[in-house]
């Protein structure tokens, strides 16, 4: 089991980026993000230009997210039978495929969607082999700044990504779109197998497949500190994310229907700020201190909303919100040392799958609660049930001694 020692100064972006290996990894992320972003914009405005249907628009934008909780339902235990590197160069090269058949316009909508699907199923064990993989490389208070850059980057990639991908759609069409995001997928494989060194995989022996994943996943889950700890890092998180169902309808609520953008814009914003500066100017101690008032951060702003704030007072509230999530930060290390090596990458996945899911359903559950209610009471209740959630937690969240 890994140990490490709470370190009495923060990690500096210039200790982390002095590994290389971190900067192979980071670099394949941030082309994985791109490349995610275009293909959800682009597929999402094929499909609508095919369909007319903003119902299957809806769905192709999210059938990339669909299949992550049964892949980790089912697929979780190769990112610790496989090598992290095999298993992302593998996903990555599917990706590539994936993404020119999808440019080339050959297939029918359904077919599109099922592809789509159907080939998202091992997303959860390459994410769960990427994270896994930064331990490895950096270590100390390193590794919580790094798992900071990647959280940034992915919140960065929100902010910009959007706007980017759909100025790269009316420059190039949505299929040119699709043709560059073969480009980066392949980009990325390349980068990882010219540059990434090769780690042996954690699990030896004959692998069980889907038996052997629920079964990883049924022990971690009955240890109580790992559970104490993965409900920490999903509750509040989520029921937070109920809110973002409705800020489109509640900028229309408030009479500013393109304010929606800023509205998102500023929950991400939040989230890249609060990992910025909680990971790099607080010293870690710090960190477990204020776990506590941060998780809170994440749902009280939003009882603000019970006034109906403008737009410009909701963006404030919504980027103090997203600022809380960096009260994962203090977790991180923490988790890392309860979780046995052999297991770090299903564990690792099952954190991530667990996010993914929830987070979705709750924005799903917000939506449809704003059919009954008004948008900025579903955005309220939202804020006070992730509070409460980190109430249920608090005892987690308490720095250790």
């Amino acid at each position: 089991m890994t140990t490490t020692s709470v370190a009495p100064r923060p990690a500096t972006y210039r200790e982390v980026f002095a590994v290389g290996q971190f900067r192979v990894l980071f670099g394949s992320y941030t082309l994985f993000l791109i490349g995610e972003t275009v293909r959800m914009l682009a597929l999402s405005v094929t499909v609508y230009a095919a369909t007319g249907s903003p119902l299957m628009s809806a769905l192709a934008y999210a059938a990339g997210f669909l299949p992550y909780a049964l892949g980790g339902t089912l697929l979780l235990a190769l990112a610790d039978r496989w090598p992290p590197r095999t298993v992302m160069i593998g996903y990555e090269v599917l990706r590539t495929a994936v993404s020119a058949v999808l440019a080339a316009g050959l297939l029918p909508v359904p077919a599109m969607l099922a592809l789509v699907c159907v080939t998202g199923l091992p997303s959860a064990v390459a994410s769960a082999s990427r994270t896994a993989l930064l331990p490895d490389l950096l270590d100390g208070d390193r590794y919580v700044l790094g798992r900071a850059v990647f959280s940034m980057t992915a919140g960065g990639t929100q902010v910009l990504g959007f706007a980017g991908g759909g100025m790269l759609i009316a420059a190039v069409g949505a299929q040119g779109a699709l043709w560059i995001t073969a480009a980066t997928c392949l980009a990325s494989a390349c980068l990882l197998r010219l540059r990434l060194a090769d780690h042996p995989r954690r699990r030896t022996g004959a692998s069980a497949g889907i038996s052997e994943t629920w079964q990883v996943n049924r022990a971690l889950l009955g240890r109580p500190a790992i559970r104490a700890l993965l409900l920490a890092q999903w509750l509040a998180p989520a029921l937070m994310v109920g809110a973002e169902g409705v800020l489109i309808p509640y900028a229309a609520q408030v009479g500013a229907p393109d304010a929606a953008g800023l509205l998102f814009t500023a929950v991400a914003a939040g989230m890249f700020t609060g990992n910025l500066i909680v990971g790099r100017l607080v010293r870690p101690a710090d960190r477990e201190r204020l776990a506590r008032p941060l998780a809170l951060a994440l749902g009280l702003p939003l009882l603000g909303f019970a006034l109906h704030p403008a737009p410009g007072y909701a963006a404030i509230l919504l980027t103090v919100s997203g600022f809380g999530v960096a009260y994962q930060l203090a977790l991180a290390r923490r988790f890392l040392d309860e979780v046995h090596e052999t297991q770090r990458g299903q564990a690792f996945g099952l954190l991530l799958t667990g996010t993914m899911t929830l987070q979705g359903l709750a924005a799903a559950a917000g939506g449809a609660l704003g059919e009954v209610a008004t948008p900025a009471l579903v955005v309220t209740l939202a804020g006070a049930a992730s509070a409460l959630a980190a109430l249920v937690s608090w005892r987690t969240l308490s720095p250790t001694p």
